[in-house]
């Protein structure tokens, strides 16, 4: 069902993880002016996927649907007035690491569009996902990860829902697991080691994305909460949080972001395509460049953009 609440819950969640919901504090003062303000949310309890959408199960949701990925179809001329025509092919975005350093405001000097890059190569045209099973499926717009929730019988969770669920009981830590991000040098999520974007010294193992649940799980049980790859929630992008409730009594009950007609991109205005917020950080977070591998941060994407640090997870609501 489109919002994730079904009847049958012990078959639709048997490998799911309970989150027994309530009220915290979401959102945050102290880092990013859109994670701002804090304020107090409450969430009903729900279940949610414990690892990303690996390759292996949406490979399985292909071909059972023969269902093509945003990044394999070519884009409609129409949908994207003033495109230079020969950059109107099936691709996705890329991250490609220059070999110097680069001006941090310019993120063209490390993505780019790859003709052909898909779920099934995510390296683009060469590549594939051979030994790559277990790893979050990524390349997968809006429409490709909501195509997938609901052959699954389930829905992608609200911007509330994730953040409660990647506390995993915490709160108001600096990061998910405690206030340093290395506790005793462990590594606890799959991000950027060194100067990002050209130097990575991969001292977590890993150069891009890592197999789900090669990192400590979070106090639910959840892997990969934070790091390896951003995720998809069904909330539309607003540029700032609501304030927080004058009295307890009137605390947003099961938020869900703001108006569609909000979240357009205003640096362009000729193309109306809404973003959606994603969650979690991703290998690409890194101290010296996008510090969101923490649960209150949050990222702006427009739903026809898939990209290599992008992926998703799914949630089913218990029937109120």
């Amino acid at each position: 069902m489109a919002d994730g609440a079904i009847l049958d819950l012990p078959a639709a969640t048997e490998a799911m993880v309970r989150i027994p919901g309530g009220t915290f504090r979401m959102g945050s003062d102290k880092h990013y002016p859109e994670e701002a303000p804090s304020h107090r949310a409450s969430v009903d309890p729900f279940w949610i996927d414990p690892t990303p959408v690996t390759n292996r199960q949406f490979r399985a949701f292909v071909e059972a649907t023969g269902h093509v990925t945003f990044a394999e179809i070519a884009p409609d001329p129409k949908d994207y007035p003033g495109a230079l025509p020969h950059m109107l092919r099936a691709g996705s975005l890329m991250f490609d690491p220059p070999s110097h350093p680069v001006d941090l405001r310019d993120w063209s000097q490390w993505w780019a569009f790859k003709f052909g890059a898909t779920w099934r190569k995510p390296y683009g045209s060469g590549s594939s996902i051979k030994g790559l099973d277990d790893h979050p499926v990524v390349h997968v717009a809006y429409r490709d990860a909501e195509a997938y929730a609901a052959w699954a019988g389930k829905a992608l969770p609200t911007e509330a829902e994730w953040e409660f669920a990647a506390w995993g009981g915490r709160e108001e830590a600096e990061f998910a697991w405690g206030d340093a991000l290395m506790p005793d040098g462990q590594h606890m999520a799959n991000v950027w080691q060194g100067n990002f974007p050209f130097e990575n010294t991969k001292d977590d193992g890993w150069a891009r994305t890592s197999p789900v649940r090669s990192f400590p799980p979070n106090g639910y049980g959840l892997y990969d909460m934070i790091g390896n790859v951003w995720e998809w929630t069904a909330d539309f992008w607003s540029v700032a949080h609501q304030a927080d409730a004058p009295k307890a009594c009137c605390v947003p009950q099961n938020p869900r972001g703001g108006p569609e007609a909000e979240s357009y991109d205003p640096r362009q205005p000729t193309i109306r395509i809404p973003r959606k917020v994603l969650k979690g950080g991703s290998h690409l977070c890194a101290p010296n460049y996008c510090r969101r591998y923490r649960p209150p941060a949050r990222h702006a994407e427009p739903v026809d953009t898939s990209t290599s640090h992008v992926g998703f997870r799914c949630v089913i609501r218990e029937p109120r």
